[in-house]
């Protein structure tokens, strides 16, 4: 196992293009870190630098205290799992998990065992001896975290490995993939696209936007006190609401009424960005004692244990270059309206319906300021 760092670590194409900008991150021995952020955010790029498959234009990265800017990716001693399962089809599991060492002339007693007991890691067990086509997509992502295991290195970098899974199959892989961590130990990077897996894989999260490490924090701490607009529309789902706001007579005026003015803010009149995550509202019928207004669902998502209902916040929408980015990210930069609906997560009790008005209560202690030039939190 090994530590791995990032000291101002850059990644410049011939074309100017900089995928990643003076990027600085410690990850400690056995760790389980994750960087997640839209596409082309950097996260990939960063990966294949530490697997050695992307050179470094400026900055130091260190493994396990050794410099490894000019070493080839076989030197390493880093295992990588790719999104493609990259299985060679005319081998059985067996064969394809011990391929490397075969390549690596250690001795076949030895691969048998290494074998053996990450097949029982993974659950492998039944399958040693069929072809890839025989198995599951689940299980062939398997015997690609297994072929990793079995060469017992210093550190895992793992590519969105679970993308190209249905739903079902994912939040298996998930709660298998944080199972595997914790008995091996070993240091692991890992790359997703996905808000969910990083907020219940990783022992650390690093929120990526355009090459820049956003934030670097526990799951709970990202979701609580996020950094910025961006880290706090990234993270959460349903994704945060951001409404139009003004700090104003000692009070925060929002679209729904007027609020006391959180702690820690400024009492200085100024137009400000409010966020609220959907479980801050609650039917008033069920918990009254927030603040109290009335709205007119659109639509109601019944989701079995709880209600998502959304409504027009009856204001104007919100701006900022990260918010407009996550819109983009998530293909809502052209939808109408998107910046101006609210979603509000329910009691499923709840007897909100569309169309039907509704007293909703919404706990401002809560909410989260946003400065709408910058975009920190403030």
């Amino acid at each position: 196992m090994a530590e791995i760092s990032f000291e101002r670590v850059s990644k410049r194409y011939p074309d100017g293009f900089e995928a990643v900008k003076e990027m600085s991150l410690d990850i400690a021995d056995g760790e389980f870190m994750i960087l997640v952020g839209p596409s082309g955010c950097g996260k990939s790029t960063a990966l294949r630098m530490v697997a050695g498959l992307e050179e470094i234009t400026d900055g130091e990265l260190i493994i396990g205290g050794q410099r490894v800017n000019d070493l080839a990716p076989r030197d390493r001693d880093i295992a990588m799992v790719f999104q493609n399962y990259a299985l060679y089809p005319h081998m059985t599991v067996r064969e394809n998990m011990g391929f490397a060492l075969k390549l690596s002339k250690v001795p076949k007693a030895e691969i048998d065992e290494k074998v053996k007991r990450a097949a029982e890691i993974l659950e492998l067990q039944d399958h040693l001896d069929r072809k890839p086509a025989k198995l599951s997509g689940g299980q062939r992502q398997r015997v690609a975290m297994g072929r990793a295991i079995v060469r017992d290195p210093k550190a895992f970098l793992m590519d969105e490995p679970l993308s190209n899974l249905d739903a079902k199959l994912r939040v298996q892989m998930r709660t298998q993939v944080a199972r595997i961590q914790q008995q091996l130990g070993t240091t692991m990077l890992y790359v997703t696209h996905d808000q969910t897996e990083a907020m219940t894989l990783g022992d650390r999260v690093a929120v990526m936007r355009a090459g820049v490490i956003q934030q670097v924090e526990t799951p709970k701490t990202l979701y609580n006190e996020p950094a910025n607009l961006f880290v706090a529309g990234f993270i959460g789902s349903p994704a945060m609401n951001f409404v139009p706001a003004r700090l104003e007579d000692g009070k925060l005026k929002l679209p729904f009424g007027d609020a006391p003015i959180p702690d820690q803010t400024t009492t200085d009149k100024r137009d400000v960005i409010a966020g609220i995550r959907p479980e801050y509202f609650e039917d008033a019928a069920i918990d009254g004692s927030g603040l109290r207004f009335k709205a007119k669902p659109d639509v109601v998502e019944s989701m079995g244990s709880e209600l998502y209902a959304y409504f027009d916040a009856q204001a104007g929408e919100v701006h900022s270059e990260q918010l407009d980015e996550l819109a983009a990210d998530a293909g809502l930069e052209e939808v109408p309206g998107a910046g101006t609906t609210v979603v509000a997560r329910l009691d499923a009790t709840s007897k909100a319906e569309p169309g039907a008005e509704i007293e909703l209560s919404l706990d401002t202690r809560q909410i989260k300021l946003f400065d709408p030039a910058g975009g920190g939190a403030l």
